[in-house]
């Protein structure tokens, strides 16, 4: 084992987004920064990546819907290229064999393919969720409250989330209040009409978990959704131009003016404690380096059970960590098309918008029923952008990119995924087919990504984008375990700011951000 004389103030475990908006902020304050991945690439999941020659994607995420407006200023990512305009809003696209229905806007501020009566319906449901999303907002972009020792921020915080409750008055607090734990499915029927409409927004109430739109719960999806922001309006997301790559370069672009150090191929064999204190990390290559805070950006558990070891954590706490739920629940297709498709019914605006195949929510419930036995739908639904009509530097002259995410795919499938993968692809072909006529003549070359293949490629344990499942019992103050919520562990020195901690996944900045906030509060 060779040692490194080189001392750091931190050192930053993943070179994911959250890893890069983590080692950039500690940048900002002064510290010395050392920021090490594993792969040859900085980025993760929100890579642009070529699948096939002269065609680009974004890998795993390919929408920008709740980039944390802090991380947008603190970080001055405009003045690195990153632009956020309104002009950008993408439309949501309902696909039905009826027609389509559209939101325009931040999510549905315009709603086109409806009756009057629906669309006075969608305008009140609209409001209403975003009142209540509104209150879950300052939660998600800050540290979760520790119960156990709470400071006078914290219980200000609280103050102004129940004054916040109080203003809505006595019968929207009771809704809220009634609505928190309740299904999409029952909320739905309740307010609309348009199976086409109802689909959409099951889907979106659970793109990326394992529930249904029946399951208990399942409306907070649609809260997560809509607590998130681009450019100042909830709900809006845009493709951004160049991939969701884009975003990544211009946050390195931050890192790396503020002064960190990031070195790829550089994986992590362990993190070294002593009494109880991580003070530096030793890499796969046997190189010692040591910090005064160690920062882990990529999944809780491999931190914890992998990189620390099971001896120098509690076995209460080692349970906890062994028990988050992390089986991922979506794949990735990406598709190589000699001309772009014509999805029947939708106009050139819509075919650069989203265009989600969930007819209804009844569909989406029978998608999710045999992901529950590791079985994958005939019938699965899916979100669909065409990111090189936008952006024609992702594919050759006249050809275009495809790029879905599709649920439900079980990571544990009952056949495995070697035998599973090409029946699977065969049934979201089928799907396809069914709304773009001629679709499949047209493929070049397909990629589908499982969630044993995101985990393989991406490091991502279960191949879960959220690192651990986003529902109730994982969220807020049991994120990712109850009792450390708050980025820090156990053992001193060591914190985590990945998408496992508060406030979870998608491309937010959110996680690495507040725990660097955390890391120069606690050691100013």
């Amino acid at each position: 084992m060779t040692s490194s004389d080189l001392n750091w103030d931190a050192i930053v475990i993943g070179g994911g987004h959250n890893g890069l908006v983590a080692a950039a902020t500690l940048a900002r304050s002064g510290r010395k920064v050392l920021l090490l991945e594993a792969g040859n690439e900085i980025g993760g999941a929100a890579r642009t990546e070529e699948f096939a020659p002269g065609f680009r994607v974004s890998a795993v995420a390919h929408l920008l819907n709740r980039l944390h407006p802090d991380v947008m200023k603190t970080l001055e990512l405009e003045r690195h290229g990153l632009k956020v305009e309104r002009g950008d809003f993408v439309p949501s696209v309902a696909l039905s064999k009826d027609g389509p229905l559209v939101l325009h806007g931040a999510y549905g501020e315009v709603l086109t393919g409806a009756s009057p009566s629906e669309q006075s319906a969608w305008k009140e449901l609209r409001a209403q969720l975003l009142r209540y999303a509104g209150i879950l907002k300052p939660f998600l972009s800050r540290r979760p409250p520790d119960l156990g020792g709470m400071s006078l921020a914290e219980m200000t915080g609280l103050g102004q989330t129940a004054l916040a409750l109080k203003k809505l008055g006595k019968e929207d607090m009771r809704d809220f209040l009634r609505l928190l734990l309740m299904n999409v499915y029952d909320l739905l029927d309740e307010q609309l009409s348009d199976d086409r409409l109802k689909g959409l927004l099951a889907f979106d109430a659970t793109l990326g978990s394992h529930l249904g739109p029946r399951s208990p719960t399942s409306l907070l999806g649609l809260y997560y959704r809509l607590a998130g922001e681009i450019g100042g309006l909830a709900g809006a997301q845009i493709q951004p131009k160049g991939g969701m790559g884009a975003v990544v370069d211009a946050i390195r672009s931050a890192a790396e003016k503020a002064g960190v150090m990031i070195r790829p191929v550089s994986p992590v064999a362990k993190v070294i404690v002593e009494k109880g204190h991580a003070v530096g990390v030793v890499t796969q290559k046997g190189e010692t380096l040591r910090a005064r805070t160690v920062v882990s950006a990529i999944n809780p558990a491999t931190t914890i059970l992998d990189l620390v070891g099971p001896r120098e954590v509690d076995t209460g706490f080692l349970r906890k960590v062994k028990n988050i739920r992390m089986k991922g629940d979506a794949a990735k297709l990406h598709l190589a098309l000699d001309r772009p498709p014509q999805f029947t019914g939708v106009d050139a605006a819509g075919h650069k918008g989203r265009l989600v195949i969930a007819p209804s929510p009844d569909h989406v419930e029978c998608a999710f029923n045999p992901s529950k036995y590791g079985e994958f739908s005939p019938e699965p639904v899916m979100e669909i952008t065409l990111p090189s009509l936008a952006d024609q530097s992702l594919a050759p002259s006249g050809a275009c990119v495809l790029s879905a995410v599709v649920q439900y795919a079980p990571y544990a499938l009952k056949q495995g995924w070697t035998a599973g993968k090409p029946h699977f692809l065969k049934a979201i072909m089928a799907q396809l087919e069914a709304y773009a006529p001629g679709i499949g003549a047209t493929v070049r070359h397909a990629e589908l990504l499982t969630p044993a293949d995101i985990e393989a490629r991406y490091r991502m344990p279960g191949g879960h984008w959220h690192h651990g499942e986003l529902q109730a019992d994982q969220m807020l103050m049991s994120r990712p375990v109850s009792g450390w919520s708050g980025y820090d562990t156990p053992l001193e020195g060591l914190f985590l700011a990945g998408a496992g901690s508060h406030p979870g996944g998608g491309i937010s900045g959110a996680p690495g951000l507040n725990a660097a906030r955390r890391i120069i509060a606690m050691r100013a």
